[in-house]
């Protein structure tokens, strides 16, 4: 039976409590005989957004544990035509955690990418990138932690450890996947179980993202911790949390029929807090007026005209859209709504604590390889 832990937690008590949300899923027995990992970090946005990238305690309070265990730790996170990860990092405020634990930050644009030939039968990115299948070569052969929070998206429902698989398996032109993103999910957790001998998904739902994720959305007090090792099971919990049924969410129904992991969240073992089973959170996930253009002219329009797809998505055109997204979320949006919710969090507890850690100095470095990997 798989088992997901699910805990409470305060602003107080944060990093002690993903001490225990780690000895809840028995993390040193399941990496027993590994000495080294990859933490997968969540960049959904260079800017800070409650909610929207890996919080600083969640990277304090995993790292503290890790190390001192004397796990060998390689954080990363990648690029996206609309995201820097070292502008993330310092934004977010993980570069003073990096440095307090002696550890390096390490960006996927940067290291080698080697081509994969995945064991399993493909559902959807092998049609996408013309069989072309690349992985970062750092990951093979080492366990990964994901860390991921508790949010809505616009493409997939909700955003959880399976996703987070989207940021570091595919390079930065993974924006085409989108076409066929339930698909692509699911292929991604297939090579994640080929490549890693060990897979542990973590969410942090202290301050969750209600709405059109994952980047504009309503900030929710939640004080939830959430962990496994069957990622489908996972963001199962997650979904029901949040309000909605994980059997109707696309790529977690199929991981389960393709017995990837248990999204029948009645059958799953639930361990922790007692009470957190029949929360229900309500969430709605809805689509930014930039994930509904996408939609519509990648998915729907295309249908009955291809070219169009062509012309907007693989030509240089494209760069418009990128123009368009950057406006509307970094320039029109953040300003306004967004600065509005942020002011509302350093209002809460959580609020406090976030602007209790420290920016740190911008690198002198932030070279990122520009590559065209398809």
């Amino acid at each position: 039976m798989s088992k997901v832990a699910v805990i409470r937690t305060t602003p107080k008590t944060v990093l002690e409590d993903y001490e225990r949300l780690l000895e809840l899923v028995e993390y040193r027995r399941y990496f027993s005989g590994l000495e080294e990992g990859v933490l997968k970090l969540n960049l959904s946005w260079s800017l800070f957004f409650p909610a929207c990238s890996t919080p600083p305690w969640q990277l304090d309070g995993v790292l503290r544990v890790l190390v001192r265990d004397g796990f060998r730790v390689y954080p990363v996170e990648d690029q996206t035509v609309v995201t820097d990860p070292w502008k993330g990092a310092y934004l977010n405020k993980w570069l003073p955690v990096f440095e307090k634990y002696g550890v390096s930050f390490t960006p996927l644009p940067n290291v080698e990418w080697v081509r994969y030939k995945p064991k399993s039968k493909l559902l959807a990115l092998d049609k996408l990138f013309q069989g072309r299948i690349l992985v970062p070569k750092l990951f093979i052969g080492k366990g990964v932690i994901h860390l991921a929070t508790l949010k809505t998206h616009g493409h997939t429902v909700i955003t959880g450890v399976i996703k987070n698989a989207f940021g570091g398996l595919i390079p930065r032109y993974r924006h085409h996947a989108h076409k066929l993103i339930h698909d692509v999910l699911v292929d991604l957790l297939q090579i994640q179980k080929e490549i890693h001998p060990r897979i542990l998904g973590l969410i942090d739902g202290t301050v969750a993202g209600d709405g059109a994720g994952p980047r504009t959305m309503t900030p929710r007090e939640c004080n939830l911790l959430i962990a496994g090792v069957d990622q489908v099971a996972v963001d199962s919990v997650a979904a029901k949390i949040m309000g909605f049924n994980p059997w109707k969410i696309e790529y977690l129904r199929k991981a389960h029929e393709m017995g990837l992991g248990c999204a029948d969240v009645d059958a799953i073992d639930l361990v922790g807090d007692a009470g957190l089973r029949e929360i229900r959170l309500n969430f709605k996930a809805r689509r930014s007026p930039v994930v509904f253009l996408d939609q519509l002219f990648r998915k729907k329009l295309s249908r009955h005209f291809p070219l169009i797809e062509t012309v907007l998505f693989h030509t240089p055109l494209f760069k418009l859209a990128i123009l368009g997204s950057s406006i509307y979320h970094d320039y029109i949006w953040y300003p306004t709504v967004g600065r509005v919710r942020i002011r509302r969090f350093f209002e809460t507890e959580w609020g406090r604590l976030w602007l209790s850690y420290p920016y740190g100095k911008y690198p002198r470095e932030t070279y990122l390889r520009r590559w065209d990997s398809y």
